[in-house]
């Protein structure tokens, strides 16, 4: 599509995402949702980002103006948005935010009446819709303008929410935590504090600049500093919009997805709550994860790139908990996004509950090296097609058997073919990922 991509639209600020194109899709939803009798609700929240305020404005201009109910709930987590949609039955709802991108980025995730992202269909009609390409929306009149509402409330409904999922308390230990000057700047410390823990924090003074810079889930190694400094028990970093998360523990190592899948899977496997015995990954997820999760009986699906095809596979199946390497978990029971502070209150859970440290919750579980380089192309899928490509990458899956695997696919929204080797050592994985590269170069299909 020309504007939305897996995670919404997305681009730097009034340069590739402008305030014209927030009105216009706030026109759209404002209309789209129209029925006879109804009264159509948006709910919309936003992150720190300084342009934030901006397409607020916008699209609640586009919302009123067509009819429909705005209700803002301000600075607010992307989670909070997909449950509040769904307690409170409103017709769709709107989180302004690029996610873990620098400030000057923004974007528009539309979230549907179910808490899930937006069909592409309906995506597709919002695209012909700011080009001209469809009918005009006729403007509300009189008393059938709508209104925006102060939904502050919401937010903190949300918050009581995630503060009654733990089934046990936090007393006694510290946490600390990155807020990546974010969403999560105005939740995480109180739930913390609010279950007993003793709560450090850093980076949760947002000043619409300052999200995501040198913090949060992407700088993971600041967390690790603070750790070090403190000497907390454990460690909690989210993004901007905190619908990830990763962790650090006591001994100062990054817990990634795979890790949180791990050590969730295996909790809820004992505790009888894994359905099927499944958890749900992408094709991104490490072989070692595979080979610790045989070891315990623990089968697993694996889907395309991106949380929405996660969700879209555990929806299918009734499945209970999936997620990415980056961070992006969900736990069915309690949500249908990914939820940052909510898989650091499970991910407590679990690990309180286990009596052990976090360090020895993943001893069992051995990372295999992995080394992924974006190639440049000027065709992905000549590229990809490429006779010798297609030879190369048959050779290297045969070298590395099952001690490794090569994953070779073309990115969704750039130029770029991805080249990733897993092996069991980190000079395997480079002979491999440069012959395959090499192959794209003497090609012809790369771009210097």
């Amino acid at each position: 599509m020309k504007y939305f991509g897996t995670d919404g639209f997305r681009g730097e600020a009034n340069t590739v995402l402008t305030v014209e194109h927030a009105y216009k899709v706030g026109r759209f939803l404002g209309h789209y949702f129209k029925k006879e009798g109804h009264q159509v609700r948006v709910v919309i929240g936003k992150d720190t980002r300084l342009s934030g305020y901006m397409f607020e404005s916008a699209l609640i201009s586009g919302l009123t103006a067509s009819g429909a109910d705005a209700y803002e709930l301000h600075v607010t987590t992307t989670p909070s948005v997909s449950y509040l949609i769904r307690e409170e039955n409103f017709d769709c709802g709107i989180m302004i935010s690029a996610s873990h991108n620098p400030y000057y980025d923004n974007g528009i995730k539309i979230i549907n009446g179910r808490g899930h992202k937006l069909e592409a269909r309906v995506e597709e009609q919002i695209e012909k819709y700011i080009d001209g390409e469809s009918e005009q929306i006729p403007f509300a009149k009189r008393e059938k303008i709508g209104r925006c509402h102060d939904y502050s409330s919401g937010r903190q409904q949300y918050i009581d929410y995630l503060k009654g999922i733990p089934s046990i308390r936090f007393d006694g230990k510290t946490v600390a935590l990155d807020l990546s000057n974010g969403s999560a700047s105005v939740m995480a410390k109180e739930i913390f504090e609010s279950l007993g823990a003793h709560v450090i924090v850093q980076h949760d003074r947002p000043n619409g600049t300052n999200i995501n810079r040198d913090c949060g889930s992407t700088h993971i190694e600041t967390l690790q500093g603070l750790m070090y400094d403190t000497g907390a028990d454990i460690g909690f970093a989210y993004d901007g919009d905190a619908d990830r998360c990763l962790a650090v523990d006591d001994e100062g190592k990054v817990i990634d997805g795979d890790h949180i899948l791990y050590i969730c899977g295996k909790y809820m496997k004992e505790q009888g709550k894994l359905k099927d015995d499944t958890v749900v990954t992408t094709v991104m997820s490490n072989l070692g994860l595979y080979r610790a999760f045989d070891r315990l009986g623990i089968r697993y699906e694996q889907t395309a790139v991106g949380d929405k095809y996660v969700c879209e596979n555990m929806m299918e199946h009734n499945y209970s908990i999936g997620g990415e390497q980056s961070g992006h978990i969900i736990f069915k029971e309690h949500a249908v996004t990914g939820d940052g502070i909510l898989t650091s209150l499970k991910v407590m859970e679990a690990w309180l509950k286990s009596g052990k440290s976090l360090s020895e919750l993943t001893e069992d579980l051995k990372i295999y090296p992995q080394l992924l380089v974006n190639v440049k192309v000027k065709n992905k899928l000549a590229a990809r097609l490429d006779a010798d490509v297609q030879n190369a990458e048959r050779k290297v899956k045969e070298v590395l058997g099952n001690s490794g695997r090569l994953l070779l696919r073309e990115s969704g929204t750039e130029p770029l073919i991805r080249v990733m080797v897993e092996a069991e050592r980190d000079d395997i994985c480079k002979k491999m990922v440069d012959y395959v590269v090499q192959v794209l170069k003497k090609k012809g299909h790369v771009i210097d």
